[in-house]
């Protein structure tokens, strides 16, 4: 409220995270997995290149770095929805977070299906890139989770 005039100015308003405290807080969830998931999740997609160049040559080169690009780009997507949906009713974001699961499981099915075909890809190198990243990725984001000491469980009033 300004002193001069007596009405409100915007600064008392309250902004959207305020309002909203659950946004907020899947916000803050979403900025610390992905803080916690970028660096083991390079880190897999590099380590699962070079083996793969190692063992097969180019096309394990190729697969790892395909495999690679989409596995972080389906984690990364997974983050960007959970942060974009944060807004909405608490049940709306879990119905958005296990769509985006199977949508995501889908697109990376696809993939493999579609690289089968081609020669210069070594199509396990890919398949297995993208398990290997997937796998660390999530467990670096639980990790990332777990550090934030965010109740997740909230107990119902029994007066």
């Amino acid at each position: 409220m300004t002193e001069a005039t007596g009405t409100p100015d915007d600064t008392d308003r309250p902004t959207a995270e305020e309002t909203n405290p659950h946004a907020r807080t899947v916000r803050r969830l979403a900025a610390a997995m992905l803080r916690a998931a970028v660096l083991p999740g390079a880190l897999a997609v590099l380590l699962c290149t070079v083996v793969a160049a190692f063992l097969t040559g180019m096309p394990g080169l190729l697969g790892g770095l395909i495999g690679g690009a989409v596995a972080f780009g389906s984690s990364l997507l997974t983050l960007w929805l959970m942060r974009s949906t944060a807004d909405f009713h608490p049940m709306f974001v879990m119905v958005a977070a296990l769509g985006g699961y199977i949508g995501k499981m889908i697109v990376l099915f696809v993939v493999v299906t579609l690289l089968r075909g081609l020669d210069f890809v070594h199509v396990d190198s890919v398949a297995l890139t993208i398990l290997v990243t997937v796998l660390v990725w999530t467990a670096a984001e639980v990790r990332g989770f777990r550090k934030t000491r965010t109740p997740t469980i909230a107990v119902a009033d029994r007066s």
